[in-house]
């Protein structure tokens, strides 16, 4: 009988003191819990997408718990997360920058065609190792749909070649950004502002050649200013926004059609 329950009291005793030993280990070794700061993590989207500069929102909690971010930062969550967390802190608000991605690019199928005839990878970064694209532009959007698919918010859509952001679902929260290849896609604060839907840094002549719409660094969106908000850099335009009153008189004068009034679209 001892033969047999000899070596079961010896493993059970060893389990015990195994399992006390683990217990006395998880009690001095353990992390202390920020509560505030899984409070705040409470109080966050969970999307995870780093455009509030940090990583994730665990890592913007925590920042915000130790006060080294401020309210604000989260596009996902918007004006409604930025009162809830300032509450809870006890700190102002502040001002909330609503901002959208934009596609800078109008080169569909009606303006532009593709170079090659594309049988790879149906996603713009496998085309993009494809002799930099498969666009005539070297610059322009290849309708793959890399952004559509990062996208969870449904603000993407790729139709006739193009990908195109509607502003008024879009998050903010900066995937479709990190997905381009090509980095065609900015964010822009989200209000009635000028938007330039071109990359392209040819010459006139040479856009012109491959798209009927691109920039041609024509200057008459510059000449037509009266606010010095848009001045043609590296053969395409580029809008200051902080500058930019929303007069819409660049978007009349582009001969191109390729500024549009971010309202508008």
């Amino acid at each position: 009988m001892n033969e047999i329950l000899n070596p079961v009291l010896l493993v059970a005793g060893i389990g015990l003191l195994a399992g006390l030993i683990l217990a006395v280990v998880s009690i001095v070794m353990a992390v202390p819990k920020d509560e505030k700061a899984e409070a705040i993590r409470a109080m966050l989207p969970g999307a995870n997408c780093g455009a509030c500069g940090f990583s994730g929102c665990d890592g913007y909690a925590k920042a915000l718990s130790s006060g080294e971010a401020k309210p604000g930062l989260c596009p996902v969550g918007g004006a409604a997360v930025t009162k809830s967390i300032s509450e809870y802190l006890g700190c102002d608000a502040g001002e909330t920058e609503t901002k959208v991605a934009v596609v800078h690019c109008l080169g569909s199928y009606d303006f532009t065609s593709d170079k090659v005839n594309y049988e790879g990878i149906r996603t713009c970064a496998g085309a993009a190792i494809v002799a930099g694209g498969v666009a005539s532009c070297q610059y322009g959007c290849m309708g793959l749909g890399d952004c559509m698919r990062a996208c969870e918010y449904g603000a993407i859509t790729v139709s006739n070649g193009l990908a195109v952001i509607d502003p008024k679902l879009c998050r903010g929260c900066s995937k479709c950004i990190q997905a381009c290849p090509k980095h065609l896609i900015h964010f822009v604060p989200f209000w009635q502002q000028a938007v330039v839907l071109c990359s392209n840094c040819d010459k006139g002549a040479d856009t012109n050649r491959i798209c009927k719409t691109g920039c041609i660094a024509c200057k008459k969106c510059e000449r037509t200013c009266r606010f010095d908000a848009i001045h043609v850099v590296d053969n395409h335009a580029v809008v200051d926004t902080a500058k930019c009153t929303g007069c819409g008189e660049c978007a009349k004068a582009c001969p191109r059609h390729c500024i549009k009034m971010l309202a508008d679209m």
